[in-house]
């Protein structure tokens, strides 16, 4: 089963932000980047991952993840890159074909493979 996306453009999105998602939405900073297959198998395996974990739970999980690695990391993009969902979705962005043969809550072996 495909799953459907509703696509939002948003140019007030900070620099460093491309494209981000809140389910069931992918909020693009622009129109074109869309059209970047991986960008958005990057964003399709967020959308799952909030799926999985019942959509409110990922975003209060996600920011607690988030606030542990920069409290031990001291470095915001060193924190964002190694939160378990952003590794799981760095990793297999590239493989277009991971959502078809992705195991349900894959992104738990990047929390056991910690390294802090």
């Amino acid at each position: 089963m495909k799953q459907k996306q509703s696509v939002i453009v948003c140019k007030q999105l900070p620099k460093h932000i491309a494209a981000l998602t809140l389910y069931p939405f992918i909020i693009y900073k622009d129109a074109s980047f869309a059209e970047d297959a991986i960008l958005v198998n990057h964003e399709r395996i967020h959308l799952k991952q909030q799926l999985e974990l019942l959509i409110l739970p990922f975003y209060l999980w996600y920011g607690i993840e988030f606030l542990i690695r920069l409290l031990y990391l001291r470095n915001r993009k060193k924190a964002y890159r190694a939160i378990s969902f952003e590794q799981e979705a760095y990793k297999h962005e590239a493989n277009l074909a991971y959502l078809k043969q992705r195991k349900a809550y894959a992104f738990f072996q990047y929390m056991r493979n910690q390294k802090l």
